[in-house]
């Protein structure tokens, strides 16, 4: 058959698109397919974390944590607008994981992943450090260590942009209905028609196995589906640090600096049976996060103090792992056998961190299959869209926006900065006031940004830009997001 594309991906969230990019970047004709809006489930749900996982040590998964861990500098050099790093207190609780278990843990998060930039661990005295004035007075040992945040729905989109400047075609609302083998490709059945490939890419995350069976096809691992769930409050502290906790039952959570006036929670891990398309934290997840909270702060949280609430479904490989949370973050590569025919890559687990070599390695199974893909890798060292200043350059990449457009205030430099990066320049333009950059829908966001993402990163609702190319959702009152809505409907 004569395919339009080298390479079909189902699904636009973070393993799909950094697939899409690198494929596209390497020489082929690459098409998306997704069936909501890009990072619309597990990718815009994480913690917002790179990190190597240090809770996975004690799970032995040594090779896991080492590759994160390296890709954390790497996706930090690549993204420094989206990324950027952080440090993290662990006190230290009598009775659960001893002090010398910790030390020796973070020893080995410091050293085997080739750690370059980041400030080692040290321990530290919570009766003097900053962190430790809003805990109550019996946690008074403890830890700091370096890790790295993300805008995890960002890098979703950013890859995808780099796709499409790569050449790929990034068709969102596009949901597949049916595939199968025809000569030499695949048809792929969209309802605005089928499309042609000559390799069909199943990234769709925890519906990876309903792709399959909508194929009548099965993959070569089983698959375990976690619920993470998060919630957000007014923030419980003003200092830079993040926290990493403990629980009696051998669980940990995160407490994280959030959007300047918020504090992050999470995650939960319960093996999730429901459907895909609404994930909710539970009643039980939130109070046992608040719970959670109240075990270590002196200033207590209780389900009335939650401001919102978000809840994704990881996809896992199934190991066999009696409790969700110690099942592997690690992924596999499931390519079908020549003798099938037109080539399946089907996707299998995986994390936020590791997302850039995961794409890597597909792409490089894939390549043996397809003259198409005849460059190098590539992705390791290529900025992403906004991401073109040093690693080191956020603080003057602020204080050049700061001095363009001076009307501009803290808040909002900050804000567009860590959003965009140099794209900012793009949509800003020659704005000598606010009134330049026209409506004002509230918090900073105009019809200048607001056009902007619809124009270049797909944005169609009002949700795609409050929660994924943004969370000023957290800051707009119901009159102002039904203004929002009611202009991206019109």
């Amino acid at each position: 058959m004569s395919a339009g594309f080298d390479i079909a991906v189902i699904g636009a969230g973070v393993n799909g698109a950094g697939i899409a990019r690198d494929a596209a970047g390497r020489g082929a004709r690459v098409v998306v397919l997704e069936a909501r809006d890009l990072a619309s489930g597990t990718s815009s749900a994480s913690t917002k974390l790179v990190h190597g996982g240090l809770r996975y040590l004690e799970h032995y998964e040594f090779a896991l944590v080492r590759e994160a861990l390296r890709e954390r500098e790497a996706l930090w050099r690549i993204a420094p607008h989206i990324i950027w790093p952080m440090r993290f207190v662990l006190p230290h609780t009598q009775g659960l994981r001893p002090a010398w278990l910790l030390r020796l843990g973070l020893f080995l998060y410091d050293h085997i992943g080739g750690r370059k930039r980041l400030p080692p661990a040290r321990g530290v005295d919570l009766s003097r450090h900053p962190a430790g004035h809003k805990l109550k007075p019996e946690y008074r040992r403890g830890f700091e260590y370096s890790d790295g945040w993300v805008d995890d729905a960002r890098l979703v989109v950013l890859n995808a942009m780099d796709a499409a400047r790569h050449g790929a075609d990034i068709r969102t609302h596009t949901p597949v209905t049916g595939a199968r083998r025809s000569g030499d490709g695949w048809v792929i059945a969209t309802p605005s028609g089928d499309v042609h490939a000559r390799a069909l890419v199943n990234a769709a995350g925890p519906a990876v196995v309903d792709v399959l069976d909508m194929m009548g096809a099965k993959g070569a691992f089983g698959l375990r589906k976690v619920r993470g769930s998060h919630i957000v409050v007014r923030k419980l502290f003003d200092h830079p640090f993040a926290y990493f906790f403990q629980l009696p039952d051998g669980r940990i959570f995160f407490a994280i600096p959030y959007e300047r006036d918020f504090t992050l929670i999470g995650t939960t891990d319960a093996d999730h049976t429901g459907s895909l398309d609404d994930v909710r934290a539970s009643e039980a997840e939130i109070a046992y996060l608040c719970e959670g909270v109240n075990r270590y702060f002196a200033s207590p949280i209780t389900p009335a103090d939650v401001v919102w609430t978000y809840a994704g479904v990881r996809a896992l490989i199934d190991d066999g792992s009696g409790k969700p949370e110690a099942a592997t973050r690690g992924y596999r590569l499931d390519l079908s056998a020549t003798e099938d025919g037109a080539p399946l890559l089907n996707v299998f687990g995986g994390k936020i961190t590791s997302y850039r070599h995961l794409a890597e390695d597909a792409t490089g199974l894939l390549a043996a299959r397809l003259p198409a893909l005849s460059g190098p890798a590539w992705t390791s060292d290529k900025p992403l869209p906004g991401g073109d200043f040093p690693i080191d350059g956020a603080d003057a990449l602020q204080a050049d926006l700061a001095a363009t457009y001076p009307f501009l205030g803290e808040n909002d430099v900050d804000r567009i900065a860590k959003a965009y990066g140099t794209l900012a320049y793009s949509w800003l333009g020659k704005a000598g006031v606010w009134g330049d950059l026209g409506r004002d829908f509230g918090s900073g966001l105009t019809q200048a940004e607001i056009d902007y993402l619809r124009d270049a990163e797909w944005a169609r609702s009002a949700d795609d830009i409050l929660w994924r190319r943004s969370k000023l959702g957290l800051r707009l009152d119901r009159e102002q997001r039904d203004a929002l809505a009611n202009y991206m409907s019109a």
